[in-house]
């Protein structure tokens, strides 16, 4: 029983307790569990630990050290183990068409091992983009004491005397392609750029999610931006599965610490650090799986009063362990609540409200990763949602690192990422083009890949300063430039993307927030209605299952 007078164990119980019970103990004792530990809370530590990727390959050693937490303040932790399909691994392929399904697969099977066991708590450790928003979609639905915990980020690689990321090796065979960069140089870029353990070390994706999810209080403060390979990240661990008995004992649940105001806490962090897009789809999720309200609108508000101060990459200098060393998480949430961003009163999971943990930041002097009020890199936030005769349901366009906000250019439409990949290496898309890549979407891809390749092609051609994109697929956070995604509804829905033809006229103004192709909307509705899409590409298995059930994007992409 807990201070408080509440069953621990009000879970467990029913399936470890009494007499009935003793072909599961026998079980349980089986394998190593004994009386004592059977008797204890159980903590369900759900990892997503997995060999295929250096973002979620330490994490089994990081379980551990939770475990040794939860012993220590007198808990038993039973780890169990889902998928993770590595985005940028699969970056450019096939293969990266099941990346925002692993999402759900993850939220389900983790939501499944937790009610099928009746764990009294849970901890979830992440790593890779879509394990960190999948891993704390299942903790909303739970609803049980409980908290996330990510792995960490890589350190950068070093490359002829700079700091360089996965980013580089992305934009590098754009150089190469147009003969900017050698076999040789590329071949001792690519054995340098990924030094390590850890998520991609930008503000890309992982990171932008792992603050997103600090400042929202289901992660502990301080604890994400702790490098994957930093001594330090083992103590983190082991604190986390100390503070999970702790959060049990206080009763402390998701529904009390994901709310609207945490909600805009943590879309703020984002816009402030000029994080990825990705933060869109993935925060509309989980505040779905929360029950609280939130629309793709208010992104675009929160956005616009928030000044961007991170130099961070993909668009600035640093990266996430700089930003570490700088303060992490706290101070952001710190420069947040100096300029009247930050609901101070959210609870996060330590007990103390995420007001009390940003006036205890400690700020080095002269750190250079977040920039102070008086001296924004923007006077807006890293994104921006347009509507317009293109997008009726909403896109959202990347404003971090370049000073954009309007672009009127030919269309070049492709029927695929692959189909604009080949074109851009070939040399046919020009200065000025509005690239347009259709069938991407989360049921036309299905799967609504990211276009990565594609963009760091651009860059890497020389054309990411006057080539503007749009999709209905995704992009990575490792993208910059003028580029538009999640634009929808998508062609295979019948979205008005479908529509547009080489040759057509689009126009991007952020000003307006609207993007448009210059036809009447007679012309649009005809030719929307004469879009044939290519053949589904999988029609069974979860794929297929996947495109049937898949809802929009402006919603947050989730299965029904």
């Amino acid at each position: 029983m807990s201070t408080l007078g509440l069953d621990l164990r009000s879970r467990s119980r029913v399936q470890l307790d009494g007499p009935d019970r003793a072909p599961t103990r026998a079980y349980l004792k089986g394998i190593g569990y004994d009386d004592e530990a059977l008797q204890r809370p159980i903590v369900g530590i759900a990892n997503t630990w997995t060999e295929v990727m250096p973002c979620n390959f330490h994490l089994r050693r990081l379980a551990e050290r939770v475990k040794d937490g939860v012993r220590a303040a007198g808990g038993t932790p039973m780890e169990f183990n889902t998928i993770a399909v590595s985005d940028g691994i699969t970056m450019g392929t096939e293969g990266m068409k099941t990346s925002l399904v692993s999402r759900e697969v993850i939220a389900d099977s983790i939501e499944l091992v937790a009610r099928g066991h009746l764990f009294d708590a849970v901890i979830a450790i992440s790593g890779c983009d879509k394990t960190i928003p999948g891993c704390v979609m299942a903790l909303a639905r739970l609803d049980l004491p409980s908290l996330m915990l990510y792995g960490g980020s890589i350190a950068p690689g070093r490359f002829r005397g700079e700091d360089v990321t996965i980013q580089e090796v992305f934009e590098a065979v754009g150089a190469h392609a147009s003969g900017k960069m050698s076999d040789e140089d590329l071949a001792e870029l690519e054995s340098v750029a990924s030094p390590g353990a850890g998520a991609c070390g930008g503000q890309f994706t992982a990171n932008t999610m792992a603050m997103a999810f600090e400042l929202l209080g289901i992660s502990p403060t301080g604890s994400s931006m702790v490098p994957a390979e930093e001594g330090k990240k083992g103590q983190v661990a082991e604190d986390c599965g100390r503070l999970v008995l702790d959060i049990l004992e206080r009763d402390l649940r998701p529904s009390a610490v994901i709310t609207g105001a945490s909600l805009e806490n943590a879309i703020a962090g984002v816009a402030m650090t000029g994080g990825s897009t990705n933060a869109v789809l993935h925060l509309l999720a989980v505040a779905s799986e929360a029950g609280v309200e939130l629309s793709i609108d208010d992104f675009d508000r929160i956005a616009w009063k928030t000044p961007l101060l991170a130099d961070l990459k993909p668009f600035g200098r640093y990266v996430a362990p700089d930003l570490w060393r700088a303060g992490g998480v706290p101070l952001v949430a710190a420069r947040l609540a100096e300029a009247g961003l930050l609901d101070g009163d959210a609870v996060t999971v330590t007990g103390r409200s995420i007001g009390e943990e940003a006036s205890a930041v400690e700020e080095p002097e002269d750190q250079p990763v977040i920039r102070p009020l008086s001296d924004p890199l923007a006077p807006n936030g890293g994104f921006a949602i347009l509507r317009g005769n293109l997008a009726p349901e909403g896109c959202v366009v990347k404003l971090a690192g370049h000073g954009r906000r309007q672009q009127r250019g030919r269309a070049r439409v492709f029927e695929s990422e692959e189909d604009a990949f080949e074109a851009v290496k070939a040399g046919s898309v020009e200065a000025g083009d509005v690239v347009v890549i259709r069938n991407e979407g989360p049921a036309g891809g299905p799967g609504m890949r990211e276009m990565l390749a594609v963009t760091a092609a651009l860059h890497g051609e020389g054309l990411g300063d006057s080539v503007a994109l749009l999709t209905d697929g995704r992009f990575s956070g490792a993208t910059h430039g003028f580029m538009a995604g999640h634009v929808a509804p998508e062609a295979i829905r019948g979205g008005p993307i479908a529509a547009v033809r080489d040759g057509d006229t689009v126009v991007f103004d952020v000003g307006r927030r609207e993007l448009n192709v210059e036809l009447s909307d007679d012309e649009i509705s005809l030719r929307v209605a004469a879009y044939e899409p290519p053949p589904p590409p999988y029609t069974t298995g979860v794929l297929g299952k996947y495109a049937r059930h898949v809802g929009s994007a402006a919603r947050g992409a989730l299965t029904s």
